[in-house]
């Protein structure tokens, strides 16, 4: 079919037939239209948006653009997790492992960074040595002997959203809810797993920044689910700020670190055990959230959860002294600590300008080809609801020059907000969408 067609048609707000979706699709896996063209139908989309019917279209035609992966091999329920996409979001370098502690193997296929938002393959790639790039079949016999592989979208599965995905990075097409949809779904239905668990996130960090727009994504994507008879449960969480305190590609790996060897608590570790029980529950470990919860602790007490970490790293060709010493990890040039400057409480974030100061720094990518520097990054340990000092440390910045260090206070600066009068902290989670409805917290 003619894609200037297919492009006049849903520009003027028409609805694209399977066949329509089926010669996009088909475009975009097998690079027969250029990216000018997939852009401009990519940008329609994002305004005049899709039917429920034809995001369920575009989401199958994905999923059948290339392999499916056939887990069957490996024992037990295979249970995904998935992000919508934050800042500071390091949730699955914790839960993973803490999961596949518990018992339930984690066949894990995750992405790269996305517009202002951190990519799982881009932290990982931060520990030196480490590998995403295995074949099917080392992934499954790795998830076989070990329980757990984090592994890159191999190009034979889903190649139309490998496309896809890279465009909208860069062509501001990001937040699309049918575009978001259909690329989650595609990837985690073609990726085999038995069930899903998505971490749905709004707030201002969030491709979707509304608490009912991500309960619409949520419900979207667990009809897919459900169309496509796999367990899907949404959990709708917070991103008013950075879900852990590091941002940036090694010191989110640190992060998790911290997190797994007992060092640091907080939302990352809590909104872990909250995904991880749900990931529990779809395998029948658990019949409770509560017994859930229980399991998962004792991982990360017993050190199981970072023993399983280490073993992940090591399998893949990572240097798994790392989680024995962060400093193994990359270092940047320029280390600099900024102070808050004024007495109050922290009020606000606008944690999309934050996921933007880390891009600027060289964290994340604004072109496909930007190579990144793994070791920039900022560490923000203030929470809103925190009450300041002017001595207090408003962050530490890790950057590549002394330039680029200045630039960053000062967009960390104007997207912290403060306030003369005490500020109620912000709930971790709102809402859980499974196929038989909502329960909001």
């Amino acid at each position: 079919m003619n894609m200037i067609d297919i492009i006049t048609k849903k520009k003027f707000g028409g609805e694209l037939s399977q066949e329509e979706i089926d010669a996009f699709v088909s475009a975009a896996a097998h690079n027969t239209a250029p990216d000018y063209q997939l852009a401009a139908l990519l940008m329609a989309i994002r305004l005049n948006g899709m039917t429920p019917e034809e995001t369920t279209r575009l989401t199958l035609a994905m999923t059948r653009s290339g392999d499916v992966a056939d887990l069957s091999a490996i024992p037990g329920v295979k249970v995904d997790k998935h992000s919508t996409g934050g800042v500071g979001d390091t949730a699955t370098l914790v839960v993973a492992p803490l999961v596949a502690a518990c018992g339930v193997p984690v066949a894990k296929m995750s992405g790269r960074g996305l517009g202002h938002t951190g990519g799982t393959l881009d932290k990982l790639e931060s520990i030196p040595g480490m590998r995403i790039d295995l074949e099917e079949e080392r992934f499954i016999r790795q998830v076989q002997d070990i329980g757990i592989a984090v592994i890159g979208q191999t190009g034979s599965l889903a190649p139309a959203d490998k496309t896809l995905y890279a465009l909208r990075d860069v062509t501001a097409t990001v937040d699309s809810l049918p575009l978001i949809a259909s690329s989650i779904m595609s990837k985690k239905l073609a990726s085999g797993a038995d069930a899903i668990v998505l971490d749905v996130k709004t707030g201002s960090g969030a491709i979707m920044h509304t608490l009912e727009g991500s309960i619409e994504l949520a419900q979207a994507m667990v009809q897919i689910g459900t169309l496509a008879r796999k367990p899907v449960t949404a959990v709708v969480t917070g991103m008013e700020q950075p879900l852990g305190t590091h941002v940036g590609n090694a010191l989110e790996v640190k992060d998790a670190i911290d997190v797994l060897a007992g060092r640091t608590k907080g939302a990352l570790l809590d909104v872990s055990l909250l995904l991880g029980s749900h990931m529990l529950m779809l395998a029948g470990r658990a019949k409770t959230q509560a017994e859930a919860e229980a399991l998962l602790r004792e991982a990360l007490e017993s050190g199981r959860g970072l023993e399983k970490l280490r073993q992940m790293i090591t399998a893949q060709g990572g240097d798994a002294r790392v989680c024995d010493d962060v400093r193994l990890l990359p270092q940047p040039a320029v280390k600099k600590t900024v102070r808050v400057g004024r007495s109050g409480w922290v009020a606000g974030m606008d944690t999309t300008a934050l996921g933007l100061a880390a891009q600027a720094m060289g964290a994340g990518r604004i072109r496909k080809t930007d190579v990144l520097d793994y070791s920039v990054g900022f560490v923000l340990p203030v929470r809103i609801g925190d009450e300041v000092r002017p001595e207090d440390e408003l962050c530490t910045l890790f950057a590549k020059s002394e330039a680029d260090a200045e630039a960053a206070e000062k967009a960390i600066r104007a997207a912290i907000r403060f306030s003369d009068a005490p500020v109620a902290r912000p709930p971790l989670w709102y809402a859980v969408v499974t196929k038989d409805g909502i329960v909001r917290a």
